[in-house]
């Protein structure tokens, strides 16, 4: 009886917080009906893990063809997508199931989002505008003049909430547990734009303070940690 306690005891303190952005939900002023888009049903590709692999290279040429509301469900759905509903668990794997990353968009060129800065919810697999405006250019001048950041059709940001993870670990493991996890949702990412035929490309280098700023994260208990941008490859 004693240890059934302790295990309810440790489920209770260390459940999985749900996944949420710190920003609050915004209306299209033009688009009302972008400001909460639910993606398409995601499907699987014919393409071999190996092939992927293989195959994945970082793009940073793209032409101007848009990308369609079904290619980024499936890249987000690779990265953070629940493939375990019954127990929320996720398409990346993440240190005691604690999800501290979020993921968000902006759309340079994608075909039923224009309206700004989008934060992804897994739950129920859909995009909620938190921020109205068009910020392709300054997020190439938050990536230190990377110009095809501004080029690709989409902008991936990993954002953290470190005390998801903290609360189990510490600080210092969830520092090193949260880059961990950003890279495992940056490969997932990248290999599933590969076996869409995208291109694909992870930002490492970049401004979190300039990030941040432009997002409206306050950079502690929201903070950005990495990108990806994705797009259709200049044929």
């Amino acid at each position: 009886v004693f240890l059934f306690i302790l295990l309810g005891i440790y489920l209770f303190l260390f459940q999985p917080s749900p996944i949420d952005s710190t920003l609050t939900p915004v209306i299209c002023s033009l688009h009302p009906e972008q400001s909460v888009i639910i993606l398409p049903k995601p499907a699987t590709s014919n393409m071999y893990l190996e092939d992927a692999i293989k195959d994945r290279r970082s793009a940073k040429v793209f032409s101007k063809e848009s990308l369609s509301l079904s290619e980024i469900s499936q890249i987000f759905f690779a990265g953070q997508g629940i493939i375990d509903p019954s127990n929320d668990l996720r398409a990346a794997p993440s240190a005691g199931d604690l999800y501290p990353i979020e993921l968000y968009m902006i759309p340079n060129n994608v075909a039923g989002a224009q309206c700004g800065i989008y934060h992804y919810d897994p739950v129920e697999h859909k995009l909620v505008l938190v921020k109205e405006g068009q910020f392709g250019s300054e997020m190439e001048k938050a990536a230190f003049g990377q110009s095809y950041v501004n080029d690709a059709s989409a902008i991936i940001i990993f954002s953290a909430v470190s005390s998801r993870t903290s609360a189990k670990y510490g600080e210092q493991g969830a520092e090193r547990f949260i880059y961990i996890e950003a890279g495992h949702i940056s490969e997932n990412i990248l290999l599933q734009a590969t076996a869409m035929d995208l291109g694909a490309t992870p930002i490492e280098s970049f401004s979190q303070d300039f990030v941040d700023m432009l997002m409206g994260l306050d950079g502690k208990q929201e903070k950005s940690v990495y990108m990806a941008i994705v797009g259709k490859k200049e044929k």
